[in-house]
């Protein structure tokens, strides 16, 4: 099932991660698709900023992972595989540490991470489109029932 939501701005786009983080329970994993700037860092921004953090959100790019213990206990993972030489380089991460039941882990780049990363709960593909992102919410086939409502509408 795929859905469209048009973002005309960043605002909005930090408002579909909001609303992913009230549909999203711990267990999840996300992926985030989208050319460099499409927006898949804002939308995560809103995701945390709706789940509780309060301090600075930022692109995991140099790092690989940036993760933020919340108040009530989940942890959420924000992964940017951009800069990822082999996917095997996930097992040096501690890729295995982070799939938690108490975490969600929020992936950009995953095609990166071909042939490690568990298959995705929800895909977010981000695009331009004329003067706005437009988002594309699809809930894989191959994934037996989501860990909570994806509708973000």
């Amino acid at each position: 099932m795929e859905r469209t939501e048009r973002l005309p701005d960043a605002a909005a786009t930090e408002a579909l991660g909001a609303r992913l983080a009230a549909r999203l329970a711990p267990g999840t994993t996300l992926w985030l698709r989208g050319e460099l700037g499409a927006g898949k860092t804002t939308l995560v921004r809103g995701f945390l900023r709706a789940r509780g953090h309060r301090g600075a959100v930022k692109s995991p790019t140099y790092t690989l992972v940036e993760s933020y213990p919340l108040a009530d206990g989940t942890t959420v993972h924000h992964l940017d595989l951009y800069r990822l030489g082999d996917p095997g380089e996930l097992e040096w991460l501690g890729l295995r540490d982070l799939l938690t039941a108490d975490s969600i882990c929020l992936i950009e780049w995953p095609e990166r991470g071909a042939g490690w990363l568990p298959p995705p709960d929800l895909v977010v593909r981000l695009e331009m489109e004329d003067d706005a992102r437009c988002a594309y919410i699809t809930t894989p086939e191959n994934t037996p029932s989501p860990p909570t409502d994806t509708r973000v509408g």
